[in-house]
């Protein structure tokens, strides 16, 4: 297996949205069906579809979007509901969730405990190891098929930078197998 690239593929954008005046969460349930949970008001919209989340502050996370286009739709569609403006809406950014696999099957008992870069543990309740990479800043969840799910990142082109790295100590160390 060559380094090189690795396709990543964005699973979720986690965007949260300020408006110039607060979401009135009362609204929000009287005027568009939102359910009250836990101090948040949700909302899941069809079109576009997205989780909307509205915290005690009124400001508008979104849930399940892969790109911030698609999340500043749903939250213009929110307001727009409620009569509201989206002029001047601020988009902040959390972390994304993203995916990508490995062409090669990964010997995950090898790898536990094998490196510095990173702290790793099987975990038998879902199958696979999970790898704190300390480097790039994030988690990564390894299957034996090689797939692999990243959460906590920053941005998708770190993830990418982080898929390459692992590869090459992947490769370097001879985890990589034909069959498990």
């Amino acid at each position: 297996m060559a380094s090189g690239s690795v396709d990543v593929r964005v699973e979720n954008q986690l965007v949260r949205f300020v408006c110039p005046t607060p979401i009135d969460q009362e609204k929000v349930v009287q005027m568009v069906g939102g359910q009250r949970n836990s101090g948040v008001v949700i909302k899941v919209l069809d079109r576009p579809r997205a989780t909307l989340v509205i915290d005690e502050e009124g400001r508008i996370v979104v849930h399940g979007t892969h790109r911030v286009e698609a999340a500043r739709a749903a939250a213009k569609e929110l307001m727009l509901r409620l009569g509201m403006d989206d002029a001047g809406l601020v988009a902040e950014l959390g972390p994304v969730v993203t995916s990508f696999k490995y062409e090669q099957s990964i010997n995950l008992q090898a790898i536990a405990g094998s490196f510095t870069s990173g702290t790793t543990e099987y975990d038998p309740r879902l199958g696979c190891t999970i790898l704190s990479d300390t480097r790039h800043k994030l988690t990564v969840q390894i299957w034996p098929n090689g797939k692999c799910i990243v959460t906590d990142a920053r941005h998708p082109n770190m993830v990418a930078m982080a898929a390459v790295y692992w590869k090459n100590q992947f490769t370097e160390r001879g985890y990589f197998v034909d069959q498990i």
